[in-house]
């Protein structure tokens, strides 16, 4: 017998479905369709009890049968501070209800004997052949696709993880303090250490963060590092990401597949939990509270581009997971030194804003004037105190590619450490030597362009043709500031399941490190799987998959 809150929840659900006929339905008494009055009046004793003990406001509730209305009661309250009752005619966010509904017609089907409980998915929608979440990426001949999801997870001892651990956040630390560094007395530069034009002429490196810092020194709260494994003890870094790093929801979904299937294992092995990640970032956000907010638990949003996006299931999720909303620009709105979301209750102050939309956007005010998606003034109430951005407008340098190959210097500059991970040699094509050893040694390394992502843009010389080496010799004698060239490393390989066989594939690993109070790595992390047989590119955008990263506890 199911429960009493899922009958009410169920109940309520069908309100959302009634109300929205109920013009044009019939007026019916409950025993005219078979239905008993007595229970009915019992849902309106039960409904007014939870508004009694507090558990909601006001609930408008409506029940029909064979296309009658039988019941339809509004009680509570729809407006507390102005004490107004609940009516008929009330409007309501639904937010998740839609899974209730879902669900409702669902059965229904069943009931019908339309499909099985046990059925496969894929009978009915064959997109859903393979497992796995979809995605795209902002490029003109993107198609949305499924990642395919590898059952066998990816192990790290608790001991490999501790190298991991200390030097991601390491990483993460030096990075921050860099961009503290260049947007203020660029020390870095003075020392002579990273060359003035390798900052300053980047499109990254905003103007508009000059001589400003953010709370705490922070502008990258979230860094995800690309890292790869060459040997059993050795990991090297391949790239950062410190702007808006994806693949977090993804980390987050594939624990919950592997948790559903294989239970018992997580038992048996001791498996670091992630499912706090959610947690542990809105406690990140809020520790970074701008200095003139005066409420212990800030408001938080994100902002999003929109459905649009490639990346808006990422964003959907995120703000779900952290119990945020999720808003887009005309949510939002400046009103003197303050941020204010449009709520039905009316505006209601912001004071933390999770931006996944690019800097260029983010402000016509400040940034790209034919902006649609942007927030008018935002950049002015943030360089005043009244709200933080995160991550910081400007943060995007410190994850350029021709940034990489100085984070070991940085590292040293500002931490006085030895880096704990090695950057993968790198060669920077703006340098006449760099360029003309590339230019000669083509067929050997892989080439990536400086701005690009996703795997697009690449060159890896032993998988290419002649014509594809050609092609990239004249892209880069054309433009090499653009390009950057690393050796094609060994990389390693993980059992994965190919063909309903294992057999080994490449993976890197993408682990998330969250910077504000305090700066603290998850125990786990995305696992790319280069699914083609001898390939080199993991990205999902390029045909990778996606593993679960298991950290085993002592």
């Amino acid at each position: 017998m199911p429960s009493i809150r899922f009958r009410i929840i169920s109940f309520v659900s069908l309100a959302f479905l009634s109300m929205s006929i109920y013009p044009q339905m019939e007026k019916s008494s409950p025993s005219e369709v078979g239905m008993s009055s007595i229970y009915l009046s019992r849902a309106t004793q039960r409904l007014q009890q939870h508004i009694d003990e507090g558990d909601i406001a006001g609930v408008t509730a409506a029940v029909s049968r064979d296309g009658k209305l039988i019941y339809f009661e509004s009680l509570g309250l729809m407006d507390i501070a102005l004490d107004k009752p609940m009516r008929t005619d009330a409007l309501f966010r639904t937010y998740s209800m839609t899974r209730q509904i879902t669900t409702i017609a669902a059965l229904i089907l069943y009931d019908q004997g339309k499909f099985e409980m046990n059925d496969p998915v894929q009978r009915y929608l064959p997109e859903f052949k393979d497992i796995g979440i979809t995605f795209s990426i902002g490029n003109e001949n993107a198609k949305e696709r499924i990642i395919p999801f590898d059952l066998i997870p990816r192990v790290f001892t608790n001991k490999e993880w501790s190298k991991i651990e200390k030097g991601v956040v390491q990483r993460s630390i030096a990075l921050n303090a860099f961009l503290s560094d260049i947007y203020n007395k660029a020390e870095i530069v003075k020392a002579g250490i990273i060359p003035e034009e390798v900052i300053y002429k980047k499109s990254s490196f905003e103007l508009a963060m000059a001589n400003f810092n953010p709370p705490r020194n922070i502008y990258s709260p979230i860094i995800g590092v690309d890292l790869v494994r060459t040997s059993a003890d050795e990991f090297y870094v391949l790239e950062d990401n410190c702007r808006t790093p994806s693949g977090v929801s993804y980390m987050l979904e594939n624990r919950e597949i592997m948790m559903r299937m294989f239970p018992d294992l997580f038992k048996a092995n001791r498996v670091s939990p992630i499912d706090d990640y959610p947690t542990r970032l809105l406690q990140t956000f809020m520790s970074l509270a701008p200095p003139k907010c005066e409420n212990p638990e800030p408001t938080v949003v994100l902002l999003t581009p929109g459905p649009m996006n490639s990346a808006y299931y990422e964003h959907s999720f995120l703000s779900d997971q952290m119990g945020i909303e999720m808003v887009q620009a005309e949510d939002l709105f400046v009103d003197g030194e303050f941020l204010y979301m449009k709520t039905v209750s009316g505006p209601k102050r912001v004071d933390i804003v999770y931006r996944r939309i690019d800097d260029n956007f983010l402000d016509p005010l400040s940034f790209n004037p034919e902006s649609l998606i942007g927030v008018p003034g935002i950049m002015n109430v943030y360089r005043t105190g009244g709200v933080t951005i995160l991550s910081a407008p400007g943060s995007g340098i410190a994850d350029d590619k021709a940034i990489y190959v100085y984070v070991p210097e940085m590292i040293r500059f500002y931490l006085g450490q030895e880096p704990i991970l090695d950057n993968v040699e790198t060669w920077r094509c703006e340098n006449a030597s760099d360029l003309k050893y590339v230019l000669e040694n083509l067929s050997k390394l892989v080439v990536k362009e400086v701005d690009g992502s996703g795997g697009y843009g690449m060159l890896i010389g032993p998988k290419s043709s002649k014509s594809e080496i050609e092609l990239f010799f004249n892209k880069i004698k054309s433009n090499p500031r653009g390009y950057i060239a690393q050796p094609t490393l060994d990389l390693s390989s993980a059992p994965t399941f190919v063909d309903d066989q294992v057999e080994g594939r490449r993976v890197d690993l993408r682990p998330f490190c969250l910077i504000g109070k305090d700066a603290q790595l998850c125990p786990g992390g995305l696992t790319r799987v280069a699914l083609e047989k001898g390939s080199y590119i993991v990205n999902s955008s390029q045909g990778g998959g996606v593993k679960d990263t298991w950290v085993l506890a002592d």
